[in-house]
């Protein structure tokens, strides 16, 4: 694999108009008004794969949207790497904070992309990082240096729960049988000092609906004399936090992993600048749960949020009503040992104890998974960590992420094999908020690294 460097030089325009093309269409699974574009994404994903080098390649249907899955078999007895990604992008909205319209992709200089970056809903999540795999295995195949057995499984759901692929997996495990899966749905360090993540949070998703009088009423009639579902959801919600931020849901920490010192150490030396932190995102001081710094807070601590929160007149000018309803969208990101099912469970009974009598409690559950972790004496995870040294010239760090695959327990349960997660995103890449981009640099170092991954857990497996 010596000439990989040249090949990606060689081809980079190609591979970069190629990704443009792909983030052109919008394949936003969570608005039904997009499904035919959803389904035009997996058509394109297809052809990719075919172009690429598998030599089989099919659309599978399932309750939603189709999981593209191909495969290059070239040995029975070699090992099988199954590559997971998705096609499918969150909602670009809310569209007037994008400098650029967000399906027409755009490379623009940043301070962390010197280089270049492109500009688009899905450029990182994950358009840009799953099409990386398909590139170097186009590398792969037309140097006839494959090492092993590929399979790959692109999902058009993974940005509303990725409920179709459980019933996928369940029903294909011969399908899908392998030795390791390997995904880029994740991030790193820097461009200089990469990191592989060995940890996951599970998620608890829910919806909750406060109902009190049963139509809107006129303020000043009713005003203080009937309960407000708005003030009485905001109370509700800021009950769930006590004064050090910790959450008030009884049984909610049962079972949490508590790292050792020695553990929380190591997690310490990962470069990291709180100034640097707070400057990117424009705040004058972190918050979070006493104890813990800050990417603690965000990597080995459960959390609750609302990331949504609406009822009664939002329109231009005034209008004088006490709602009949409100609504509030809340996640809670889970730790290792926190069983997602069980959680929201203990949410909606918390939530409903402390309602007032003068309103009526709705908690509709969404989707939810399990935390995972990875441990670095995987031969997956020596893999990938020697494939990084090779091209950034520095070993990978092991970090926990905060975000949520919930895919990825399923996986183990399922397919009984680890998961490697190699993310070349950054955390400034704004994936799920407005201009969202993906460095050039990141891009093509992706498909240099990937497929050193290959060679070495095929050595590594003998």
């Amino acid at each position: 694999m010596k000439n990989i460097k040249s090949y990606v030089n060689q081809h980079k325009d190609r591979f970069i108009n190629e990704l443009i093309d792909l983030l052109k269409i919008p394949s936003i699974s969570a608005d039904s008004a997009y499904s035919q574009d959803v389904l035009n994404t997996a058509d394109a994903v297809k052809n990719a794969l075919e172009k690429a080098g598998c030599t089989t390649v099919e659309i599978c249907e399932t309750p939603g949207y189709p999981i593209v899955y191909g495969e290059k078999i070239i040995d029975e007895n070699l090992p099988t790497v199954l590559v997971y990604g998705h096609y499918d992008v969150q909602p670009a909205d809310p569209i007037e904070l994008w400098d650029s319209p967000p399906f027409e992709p755009v490379i623009k200089t940043t301070k962390k992309h010197p280089d270049g970056a492109i500009f688009a809903r899905g450029a990182c999540d994950d358009k840009g990082q799953m099409y990386m795999h398909v590139k170097a295995l186009e590398y792969m195949t037309k140097n006839s240096n494959l090492p092993c057995n590929v399979k790959f499984m692109v999902e058009g759901e993974e940005e509303i729960g990725s409920s179709s692929l459980a019933w996928f997996v369940e029903r294909n495990q011969e399908k899908l049988s392998n030795d390791v899966i390997l995904i880029s749905d994740t991030g790193m360090i820097s461009n200089s000092q990469p990191s592989i993540t060995t940890g996951l949070r599970g998620l608890s998703y829910v919806e909750v609906e406060v109902t009190g009088p049963n139509r809107d009423l006129h303020s000043g009639l009713y005003g203080g004399a009937v309960a407000n579902p708005i003030n009485v959801l905001t109370k509700m919600i800021a009950s769930l936090h006590d004064s050090n931020n910790h959450i008030t849901i009884p049984g909610f920490y049962d079972g949490v992993e508590e790292l050792s010192l020695n553990e929380r150490a190591e997690m310490a030396k990962a470069p990291f600048s709180l100034d640097d932190y707070k400057k990117a995102i424009d705040i004058d001081d972190v918050y979070g749960e006493t104890g813990y710094t800050t990417n603690e807070r965000n990597s080995i601590r459960p959390t609750l949020d609302v990331n949504g929160i609406w009822g009664g007149y939002t329109g231009e000018g005034a209008k004088t009503v006490i709602a009949s309803k409100a609504y509030a969208k809340i996640s809670m990101r889970l730790v290792p040992n926190q069983e997602w099912k069980n959680i929201t469970e203990l949410f909606t009974k918390h939530f409903e104890s402390i309602a007032p009598k003068s309103v009526k409690i709705k908690v509709t559950p969404h989707h939810g998974g399990q935390g995972y972790v990875t441990p670095t004496d995987n031969i997956g995870y020596k893999a990938a960590n020697k494939a990084y040294t090779e091209t950034f010239g520095v070993p990978a760090i092991p970090q926990r992420s905060g975000g949520s695959i919930p895919i990825v327990a399923l996986f183990e349960k399922e397919l009984k094999s680890k998961t490697i997660l190699m993310g070349f995103g950054l955390d400034s890449d704004a994936i799920h908020s407005p201009n969202e981009h993906f460095g050039v640099f990141n891009y093509l170092k992706g498909i240099e690294t990937i497929p050193l991954f290959y060679k070495y857990f095929t050595e590594m497996s003998k």
